[in-house]
């Protein structure tokens, strides 16, 4: 029954517009020009992002050292993008994947709000006094031709497209309102007072996270003043409603898909917005005699669209001014809100791991908003491949009945490797089920998702993780198998073959141990390849001697055939799983020093309550 009346709503919407557009052919043509305005915004967007390439990563990168460069950064980035929504996401993944403090991205934000001013600048001075589709033609013309010849090109050839479409919806928007005029005439209905100015804050704030484009509220707001159909009061509670709407994207994207760095800058943006809102409210009266008097000053007195576009830079200003002074009291503010959280352990319980208590472990540091930038999202598959490597160690431990403890003593505990498994110990498959798999699966699913660069060396970078994380996975499942006779022969009694996986297990250990302290290891290249050189060396040494061993115990009848063909298998998952954590380790030296590090944290992700 749901499935059947699933799209009903988008059907009626849908029939209820193409109804309206019958009616009124002014509201047509009102509706396409703000369609062709949104995608002229979107094409702006993206081809500018395309032409900015990784260059704008890199300067956001550099740009927060101070809060004044900062500041900066987002405001003409926000002035050359004309998109602080995307400046902001940009910013919110940067902190998220901790490439920026929280701190320098505060500084960021505030830049933004300031910076979108330009848009309505840009727009009253576009003005209504000339045909802007005479300019458009060409701009469409212009950027088809130039959108031939490579990506940089394309780009370019984007950008005039946007322009020509930006042009286009004004046109389209004035003539709507021009033949819709006395419908839209919100003059004849307005309320006074306190109520009046929140009904249009209102208004504002819907239009904005209605058609996620504050430019195109205040495109509205511009040509309804022009057109009389709106007081200059009334287009001032539209232009704070839509500063406030402009938030609410950032916000919803930045608290569902980030981490809690990023929660804490989406809060601090949503924060910074709303009482810039409320304290231009408060101020409202100062306010507009500022903006008449510094109006009048600058010949603007009979302008109303550079009035509204003075007011709405004074109000951002104000905000910026309010905050300023504050920086280090709102991050601390934040930081006790919504407190950073803990690397706590991924607990299981006695249990079997299928019961309805436990919960699958998921991705730890992925978020949709880091999706805006590969930097930032090569940063957060790093921590990610991590947290992978350090629960496949821990699993491994698992496998071999040990406390994952083990891995990080200096010498290991000789009763503890002799010991007997215990009959409720945890099951790998289950582990593997409940512990790897979902993280594996996020990783996948995010990397898939990555805009990834046709560098060469970025390209070789995203396969390094992928297979990175292939080998850990591989190594994992190694273990299950491996755990089945290790369980088996552990359990019985003193024998040739007991001792023999005791042997084993003492090995694998020891590899273990080895693998993670090499992955924390900060030596010169030269030391660590010939720790790792000493590595490959012991692992083929045990390997030779646990063979020579094993056909001497056969030779003396120590051993049957159905034994010694287990323990040559269970030899193969041991070399098996060692070469695949290796290989974690080369590959992490052949791209980024980070890749390597399978566990950088003495607490064990998966323990026993």
């Amino acid at each position: 029954m749901n499935r059947r009346f699933k799209f009903l709503p988008a059907f009626l919407i849908s029939f209820g517009l193409v109804y309206s557009f019958w009616l009124s052919p002014g509201w047509l043509r009102l509706c396409a020009g703000l369609a062709l305005f949104l995608f002229g915004m979107q094409c702006l967007e993206e081809g500018l992002k395309q032409l900015a390439g990784g260059r704008l990563e890199a300067l956001l990168g550099r740009s927060t050292a101070t809060p004044l460069k900062g500041f900066l950064f987002g405001v003409t980035g926000t002035f050359l993008l004309q998109s602080s929504t995307l400046v902001s996401l940009l910013t919110v993944a940067f902190v998220s994947s901790g490439l920026i403090s929280l701190a320098g991205g505060l500084t960021v934000v505030f830049g933004s709000n300031l910076g979108s001013t330009s848009g309505i600048w840009l727009l009253a001075l576009a003005g209504h006094d000339f045909d802007l589709a005479s300019l458009a033609s060409p701009l469409l013309v212009f950027g088809v031709l130039v959108g031939f010849n490579g990506p940089k090109s394309r780009a370019t050839g984007r950008i005039l497209l946007a322009v020509g479409f930006l042009f286009l919806g004004i046109e389209q928007i004035k003539d709507g309102f021009s033949s819709f005029g006395s419908a839209l005439d919100v003059t004849r209905h307005s309320l006074d007072g306190l109520a009046g100015q929140l009904l249009f804050v209102l208004l504002g704030m819907l239009l904005t996270v209605v058609l996620q484009s504050s430019h195109a509220t205040l495109m509205l707001a511009l040509t309804a003043l022009a057109g009389a159909q709106l007081e200059l009061g009334q287009g001032m509670a539209i232009a704070i409603g839509a500063h406030l709407g402009s938030s609410v994207t950032t916000a919803f994207a930045g608290l569902l898909g980030s981490n809690r760095a990023g929660q804490q800058l989406a809060l601090a943006h949503a924060l910074f917005n709303g009482f810039t809102a409320l304290a231009t409210l408060a101020l409202l009266s100062p306010l507009t005699w500022l903006m008449h008097g510094l109006a009048a000053l600058l010949g603007l007195a009979d302008n109303r669209l550079l009035q509204l576009a003075l007011f709405h830079t004074l109000f951002n200003a104000l905000g910026v001014l309010l905050f300023w002074p504050w920086q280090a009291q709102l991050v601390r503010l934040l930081e006790r809100w919504l407190p950073a959280r803990r690397e706590p352990p991924v607990l299981i319980a006695a249990q079997e791991p299928g019961a309805a208590a436990v919960s699958r472990t998921r991705a730890r540091y992925l978020g949709d908003s880091l999706l805006e930038s590969a930097d930032a999202a090569a940063s957060a598959v790093l921590q990610e491949l991590q947290h992978l490597g350090r629960l496949s160690l821990e699993v491994i431990c698992h496998a071999l009945y040990l406390p994952v403890e083990q891995l990080a003593r200096e010498r290991p505990d000789e009763a503890l490797l002799r010991a007997r498994p215990d009959l409720h110990s945890l099951d790998a498959e289950a582990l593997y089920q409940w512990h790897v798999k979902g993280v594996y699966g996020d990783l996948l699913s995010f990397m898939g998702r990555v805009d990834m660069s046709r560098d060469e060396d970025r390209q070789q970078f995203w396969i390094a993780c992928q297979l990175a994380a292939l080998q850990l996975v591989d190594a994992v499942k190694d273990a299950k198998h491996l755990q089945k006779n290790l369980g088996h022969y552990l359990r019985g009694e003193d024998s040739p073959v007991r001792e023999a996986y005791v042997d084993l297990r003492r090995h694998l250990l020891a590899m273990l141990r080895e693998v993670r302290e090499l992955g924390r290891l900060e030596v010169p290249d030269e030391a660590w390849h010939e720790r790792l050189q000493l590595l490959d060396e012991r692992a083929a040494d045990f390997d030779a001697q646990f063979r020579a061993r094993l056909f001497a115990a056969a030779r003396r009848r120590e051993l049957d055939g159905l034994q010694t063909g287990s323990l040559m298998n269970d030899l193969g998952y041991v070399s098996r799983i060692v070469q695949s954590l290796r290989n974690v380790l080369q590959l992490g030296d052949g791209q980024s020093r980070a890749l390597r590090r399978l566990a950088v944290e003495d607490e064990p992700l998966i323990q026993l309550k």
